[in-house]
């Protein structure tokens, strides 16, 4: 079962899962870097600094008024929080963008590394299905 088991890691399949994964740990922080150090403090002086994280309902239970979500929740309110939705939404779509833009740019720089090939020239197009038949007839007539 031992040797079983160290042929399937040993296989390149999973070995190169986990070389991903790992890349992809450090790319995510990479990617959150860029959306909370660079873009969301750009996004906060183009909205006027609005955090919409505290934006929340009162469903049930006694808040203070102008308590934050943490406070209300920490209060025992059951609270509908749709500010933290919308930011979590917000911040999807930033990281989805920043994403797209990471990819298309490595997109771009692997084209212009690798050359296009030479198109092998275009083989002559082949008789149609009437040619053919009448070759074979005409064939079959010589006889």
């Amino acid at each position: 079962m031992f040797s079983e088991f160290r042929a399937f890691i040993a296989r390149g399949n999973v070995i190169d899962l986990a070389v991903g994964i790992i890349i992809g740990a450090a790319f995510t922080a990479i990617v959150n870097s860029i959306v909370a150090d660079l873009i969301n403090p750009i996004i906060g002086l183009i909205i006027g600094g609005i955090d919409f994280t505290n934006l929340y309902l009162v469903l049930s239970g006694t808040v203070p008024d102008g308590a934050s979500l943490q406070a209300a929740r920490d209060a025992g309110a059951a609270v509908f929080a749709y500010g933290a939705f919308l930011m979590a939404c917000l911040n999807f779509l930033i990281i989805a963008w920043v994403v797209f833009m990471i990819v298309k740019a490595v997109n771009r720089a692997r084209e212009a590394v690798t050359k296009p090939k030479a198109e092998a020239p275009a083989a002559p197009p082949g008789p149609t299905e009437t040619q053919l038949l009448t070759e074979i007839r005409d064939l079959l007539k010589a006889r």
